[in-house]
């Protein structure tokens, strides 16, 4: 297990480059698309939340795809600071919206997707995440609800009054002009339609280019989010997606957090099952208490998952991977960000350190850890 941290667009720079390696990283995942751009109720101070029904803010330039040179620059500094860029998280809104609405520019779109895919692997970055959904993240709330009142997001109650707006989609605004009204509904077929022709589409390309993309389960797990249906919101889902396009390049962007909020199977057996495959490209690691639609984020050494259980069938099953925490409660001081993911990464490499010792077998952990419940 190597163990990271997921730098959002405006923390590409060696300050947080040096945070990651003092807080113990080897890696970093990075965003490239700007979730905070004119996001009024998106502060640049903590994880994207935005409002239940808010767009985080307005997507990037359709124009302007990632350049070679620019990723290649940019693995460059992440290298010179002495980490490892392991992927990149998420596609702009902009570069595949019709992608995912079957729109009029759909084809084009995956010409788009295909360069970026390529230029990714000329740039010698590994792993492409992605989250193929209509909503995207939505309906969630920040309450100051976490151990000693530290502000954190959850849920209260499902979010389907109010449908996603025309020129909308993965809760990001991508045509400021959109006409009035609302994305019709579609079925959870189609959608997984839509998947299916995309990685169709993609995946030789990905093969071509060594570059594997990483599907992220519905956050949060809802059946359906503003009317929209979802495509992974319970465990079993994932393994479709895998089998829809067999490949190496067909992986899994596995989040404890989201599946631990799901309200059938179980985190555990999850995590072993896509482990065992080798199926999963990096990993998501973050706490919760409840599921949805009632659920909160927590500190990652509270909540209902056995995190420690967690690490070791992750290093019973030989998982290489990166680990990160996606998300963490903000805490009372000058840096909140900064506190909660150093707080979070401590608490990894403590356990990793344990696995790792010569006197404590994993599974030994995991039994102690079950039957202490």
């Amino acid at each position: 297990m190597k163990v990271g941290l997921g730098l959002y667009r405006h923390m590409l720079a060696r300050e947080y480059y040096d945070f990651a390696r003092q807080a113990g990283c080897t890696h970093v995942v990075v965003h490239l698309v700007d979730y905070f751009n004119k996001g009024a109720t998106n502060p640049r101070n903590n994880q994207p939340t935005g409002a239940k029904y808010e767009p985080w803010g307005v997507a990037g330039d359709p124009e302007k795809l990632w350049a070679v040179d620019e990723l290649k620059k940019l693995r460059q500094e992440i290298e010179d600071a002495g980490l490892v860029l392991a992927a990149i998280e998420n596609l702009d809104p902009a570069h595949w919206h019709d992608i995912l609405l079957d729109g009029p520019q759909r084809s084009q779109q995956v010409e788009k997707a295909k360069t970026l895919i390529r230029c990714i692997g000329e740039a010698a970055i590994p792993v492409l995440g992605y989250n193929f959904s209509l909503a995207g993240v939505c309906g969630r709330v920040t309450t100051p609800s976490g151990r000693g009142r530290a502000m954190t997001v959850g849920m209260d109650g499902p979010a389907d009054d109010q449908p996603v707006p025309n020129g909308m989609v993965w809760n990001m605004i991508y045509d400021l002009n959109a006409p009035a009204g609302s994305l019709p509904p579609i079925s959870h077929e189609e959608l997984w339609r839509r998947l299916q022709r995309f990685l169709e589409d993609v995946i030789p390309v990905a093969e071509q280019s060594g570059v594997q993309l990483a599907a992220h389960p519905d956050d949060p797990p809802m059946p359906s989010m503003r009317g929209q249906p979802r495509l992974v919101y319970q465990p079993h889902m994932y393994q479709r997606l895998i089998d829809s396009v067999p490949s190496h390049c067909n992986a899994l962007e596995l989040c404890v957090g989201t599946i631990a909020e799901m309200t059938e199977g179980d985190v555990y057996d999850a995590v072993d099952r896509y482990s065992r495959q080798g199926k999963i490209a990096y990993l998501h690691l973050r706490n919760v208490s409840g599921k949805v639609p009632h659920y909160r984020e927590t500190f990652i050494d509270e909540g209902d998952v056995e995190m420690i259980r967690i690490l070791s069938i992750l290093e019973r099953n030989h998982f290489d991977g990166v680990i990160i925490p996606d998300h963490t409660p903000q805490m009372s001081c000058t840096a909140p960000w900064h506190a909660g993911m150093a707080h979070t990464l401590g608490f990894i490499l403590a356990v990793k350190a344990m696995l790792e010792s010569s006197n404590c077998s994993s599974a030994q952990v995991a039994e102690s850890t079950h039957r202490g419940r």
